[in-house]
């Protein structure tokens, strides 16, 4: 503890002597939630009972300790939860509803199927995101849901959305923190289709009849996610990026980038000042695509460290709502989580840690220089310094030492199941 407050303190002139306040950044680090994603916990099984991923999500691995039920997956977050700094929320997908062995379509589910999650988050006093599952159902097997042609499947799929906004107005209503609803489909063609406008004609309405019930914001957020392609929908995605962005932007919805859903030589960072002139809040999955959309655990990369580099120079963190997306089942399931987390949240305040109206007013008076000479001196600035001192402030491990606690949890816990 001595020797990580005395690191603090000699990072902490090192800044002011650049006009940071390292003490404000924690501060406003402190602010921001991260929301965890449930289906890193169970390979995106859900307690439906199905066996099979469809809609292009594959889960590759077989490290063992899988959650089997909510109480276990709860436990695993709960860990997690000990091992990541600050308050951060919990994202959760519709396959996920605890009915109590009775069958529940999805397009039948209720507030009171999620009402363990509730119980469970305002024990912790955390917020819930929430996810309508429009994939691993009979009903999405051709690989068309609310574009379907069919107009008694399209509707299925509609009251399920119906309902899942339901639910996830019953999260912010009950836990008293906005939760953000995120729409995504896998509808699309394997090889090229003939009309490529009329399942985007039935998305829209199909969308529109979803969205149709007016919700105070203060509860629940309505936002939607494009694909560039997936497997089984190579050549044609139905919601591609132009699709939910001049939906969002006509609709007033939120509009989610998932990191891992565009071309592997196109940058999210790139996209979320031009996003903001539009709409007002964005959703943001963060992934890593090693190859398109392999959804690797997240690690502190370049383009991580761009979006989140963005977000704070452009006073966007307000209007974010951030969540996890990956799925890794080749690794211990727990360190996937905290790995991710920390790596986002490190990020987060390596960006906060730059002197950003200094490096704007360098910008604005044309002295490309100085900023260029400042962005790079930054590099060498002691930001773990502060990173490890937030960790200690927050009662969680420091460094590499929140694996022994997963190791020690893996040998007690996981390795029983």
């Amino acid at each position: 503890m001595e020797s990580i407050v005395k690191s603090y303190e000699l990072a902490r002139e090192q800044y002011a002597s650049i006009g940071v306040d390292t003490d404000k950044a924690i501060e406003e680090l402190e602010k921001i939630s991260i929301s965890l994603h449930c289906w890193q916990g169970d390979d995106v099984g859900g307690f439906e009972g199905g066996t099979e991923l469809t809609g292009g999500i594959q889960t590759t691995g077989n490290y063992p300790g899988k959650a089997t039920n909510g109480d276990e997956l709860r436990a695993d977050m709960e860990k997690v939860f000990s091992l990541v700094p600050g308050k951060n929320k919990v994202n959760i997908h519709a396959l996920y509803a605890e009915t109590e062995g009775k069958k529940v379509d999805r397009d039948e589910l209720l507030p009171k199927h999620f009402e363990k999650w509730v119980a469970w988050a305002k024990d912790l006093g955390i917020g819930l995101d929430f996810n309508p599952t429009y994939f691993s159902h009979p009903l999405s097997d051709d690989g068309f849901t609310l574009s379907h042609s069919d107009e008694k499947i399209r509707q299925f799929w509609i009251d399920h959305g119906i309902a899942c906004r339901n639910i996830s107005e019953y999260f912010g209503k009950e836990l008293g923190i906005t939760s953000a609803m995120n729409i995504w489909v896998p509808d699309g063609y394997k090889d090229i289709p003939v009309d490529r406008y009329a399942p985007r004609v039935r998305l829209a309405d199909s969308l529109d009849k979803i969205l149709a019930r007016k919700i105070d914001k203060k509860y629940h957020i309505d936002s939607v996610e494009s694909k560039l392609f997936g497997i089984g929908s190579e050549s044609y995605v139905v919601g591609s990026h132009e699709f939910y962005m001049g939906y969002a932007v006509k609709n007033k919805t939120a509009l989610t980038f998932d990191t891992g859903h565009f071309h592997p030589t196109e940058t999210v960072s790139n996209k979320i000042s031009s996003l903001f002139l539009y709409i007002n809040n964005m959703v943001l999955h963060v992934s890593r695509p090693v190859r398109w959309d392999s959804d690797h655990v997240v690690i502190f990369d370049d383009e991580l460290q761009s979006i989140a580099q963005e977000l704070v120079r452009g006073g966007f963190l307000d209007r974010t709502f951030i969540a996890l997306d990956y799925f890794d089942a080749s690794i211990n399931r727990i360190a996937a989580w905290v790995i991710g987390a920390r790596n986002t949240q490190k990020a987060l305040l390596a960006a906060l840690l730059e002197p950003t109206a200094k490096l704007k007013k360098a910008e604005l008076d044309g002295d490309l220089t100085t900023r260029l000479a400042l962005l790079e001196e930054l590099k060498g600035y002691p930001y773990p310094a502060v990173w490890d001192y937030y960790c200690e402030k927050s009662s969680v491990p420091v460094r590499e030492k929140w694996l022994i606690d997963v190791k020690k949890y893996e040998a007690d816990v996981l390795s029983k199941r």
